[in-house]
């Protein structure tokens, strides 16, 4: 457990180095452009941004991502994040609830979290390789009771297991596990990669297994494969982890992809959403929720007010990219002229 705890120290400090080169490919939204409208018949601030999600209403299609479950500062973070979330009406995921569930070590992922933000969408947070383990149904409803959560994020991270020391080897019987898991518990699931992107294969089969919601998190963000290189201990494992720094499908092409392969599927576009813009092109391209993790973490670090302000710019932007679509609400702007260049 010491040395899980410290991984997520590790990660943290590595996400937080503004020296850190843990970007290493695009996400391909630069490569998206919207038509302008010089001319939009509309006031910008009637412009409806409101979503729903789980029977819920949100003020505009935005989930606060997973970000840390483990380190000793996470209690902060996620209290920031809680009662931003709660202010702007916004959705949240939290970070990985194993240490929580495997030690006395709560990272603040208790039900006093729900108590900071008792109206949004809260979305607990396991891993795949914990799902598929003996304990693995256990996990799921304590995890999800733990924080009074409305759905549970499965996180798939087979690259990061593979290079981590000590990481999940063993990655047989998962789709068997997220299937038994989508049947016993009452709350919907979720699926999400960590940063190398779902394929239209892998979607299939996990829609196949019941599950309510897929995030793409595609290549393009932080590459956890530069963050596994940074904290290696040894140059062998640091040139292994870094072959693997810009592998994945970037953010655009598998959001794109299991839009066109699965139209009904409800898509979390995530992996290197730096502004609103990026959040208009990706539900333009088939998101039904945008998350952003890493670009909000600094923010996290320092207040609810900090938080409060990194998305009121990225909703702000969303606004102002409708209006220059000739989009009066989201529904619209996924029917906007945008082209490939």
């Amino acid at each position: 457990m010491k040395d899980l705890i410290q991984r997520k120290n590790d990660h943290l400090d590595i996400v937080l180095n503004p020296t850190a080169q843990v970007k290493k490919c695009s996400t391909g939204f630069e490569r998206w452009r919207f038509d302008h409208c010089a001319m939009p018949e509309m006031c910008l601030d009637d412009i409806d941004l409101r979503s729903s999600l789980f029977g819920k209403t949100l003020n505009a299609p935005l989930l606060i991502g997973s970000m840390t479950g483990g380190a000793s500062r996470a209690a902060a973070i996620n209290r920031h994040l809680a009662e931003a979330a709660q202010l702007l009406g916004l959705a949240m995921g939290v970070g990985s609830q194993r240490v929580a569930l495997e030690s006395d070590i709560n990272s603040g992922l208790t039900r006093e979290l729900r108590q900071f933000a008792p109206d949004i969408v809260l979305l607990a947070n396991l891993g795949a390789a914990q799902i598929a383990s003996r304990k693995g149904l256990d996990y799921a409803r304590r995890a999800v009771d733990m924080i009074d959560a409305d759905a549970l994020i499965i996180h798939l991270n087979p690259l990061q297991e593979a290079l981590q020391r000590n990481g999940d080897r063993d990655w047989c019987g998962v789709l068997n596990a997220i299937e038994r898991t989508v049947k016993a518990l009452p709350v919907p699931i979720i699926i999400k990669e960590v940063g190398a992107g779902l394929s239209v294969p892998v979607a299939r089969q996990l829609m196949q297994a019941g599950v309510a919601m897929l995030d793409v998190a595609g290549a393009g963000g932080t590459s956890w494969a530069a963050v596994e290189g940074e904290r290696a201990k040894t140059l062998h494992d640091r040139a292994v982890a870094m072959a693997f720094s810009d592998w994945g499908i970037p953010t655009a092409q598998a959001l794109l992809a299991l839009h066109q392969a699965l139209p009904q599927a409800q898509l979390i576009a995530s992996g290197g959403i730096a502004d609103g813009i990026d959040v208009a092109k990706a539900l333009r391209l088939g998101a039904s929720l945008v998350s952003q993790a890493a670009g909000v973490l600094t923010s996290a670090t320092s207040s609810v007010e900090s938080v409060v302000e990194h998305f009121q710019i990225i909703i702000d932007q969303l606004r102002i990219a409708c209006f220059c679509t000739g989009s009066g609400s989201v529904e619209q702007l996924r029917q906007a002229t945008m082209v490939h260049v």
